[in-house]
């Protein structure tokens, strides 16, 4: 049993490792100095970094409104053992700097091990991108579906399984994976409707702006292309004329096999 998972752990690691970092651009190394939750740490001289393109389970931190996931705990043990009092390389592939003055970057140590797919492919976090950081979301998207297809971590526990979208609804404001079939596809003055029912003031609705939509030209030039398809999406849930995903770059968008 136990070679199995030491069999185990060192594929992870060599697959984590295993994407291109020389799509990002290199930065300081540092050391890490302490853990803040499964995707944030604090470098000694002071700065703290975001892990950028994945999001870990949350522990309140002293918010009162916030309640710790599963595996949050879990999230955060597991990024100490890979980083913490070890000297890694900061490397950036868009936005370096978020609104809280965090570093939002990608992590490797000194072996080239990328802290981020270790933490997809243990199951311990999701691929989380913004349309002005998304160097790499595709190797992430890879290291995230054979976590989940293994049910290592997260993948495990009902709380991160992802929706139908008839069960949208039940999750307002919350950070999501749902599928489904797209029904109908709409441009309203520039804007694209991807529509998953009849009832549009009520059904399962993705948006996508029409500053939006030139991200998409290399990789869906038609976006009413997608009527009929099975899809898979991830972004933030919010309620208007039914719960709603407002898409900003093609890696929110995963086309599904029939």
């Amino acid at each position: 049993m136990w070679l199995s998972t030491i069999a185990t752990l060192l594929l992870l690691v060599v697959n984590a490792s295993a994407f291109a970092a020389d799509a990002l651009v290199s930065g300081s190394t540092a050391r890490v100095a302490e853990i803040v939750d499964g995707d944030t740490l604090v470098l000694e001289d002071g700065r703290q970094v975001r892990l950028v393109g994945i999001q870990a389970p949350k522990l309140p931190l002293g918010r009162s409104h916030v309640k710790e996931q599963p595996f949050a705990a879990e999230a955060k043990t597991a990024l100490e053992s890979l980083a913490l009092g070890r000297t890694l390389r900061l490397s950036y592939g868009g936005r370096r700097v978020d609104r809280y003055d965090r570093q939002l970057a990608h992590l490797h140590d000194e072996s080239g091990r990328w802290i981020q797919g270790d933490l997809l492919l243990q199951g311990l976090a999701r691929v989380y991108s913004f349309r002005d950081n998304r160097t790499l979301v595709k190797d992430m998207l890879t290291l995230e579906r054979e976590a989940r297809i293994a049910r290592r971590g997260i993948w495990g526990h009902p709380f991160y399984r992802i929706r139908t979208v008839t069960e949208a609804e039940k999750h307002p404001d919350s950070f999501q994976l749902v599928e489904g079939r797209v029904l109908d596809a709409a441009d309203v003055r520039g804007w694209i409707y991807l529509n998953f029912g009849d009832d549009r003031r009520n059904d399962f609705t993705i948006t996508i702006s029409p500053k939006d939509r030139r991200r998409f030209r290399d990789v869906t030039p038609d976006l009413l292309s997608l009527q009929g398809r099975h899809v898979r999406v991830r972004g933030w849930i919010h309620r208007r004329n039914g719960p709603m995903i407002d898409v900003t770059h093609p890696e929110q968008i995963e086309l599904l096999n029939e």
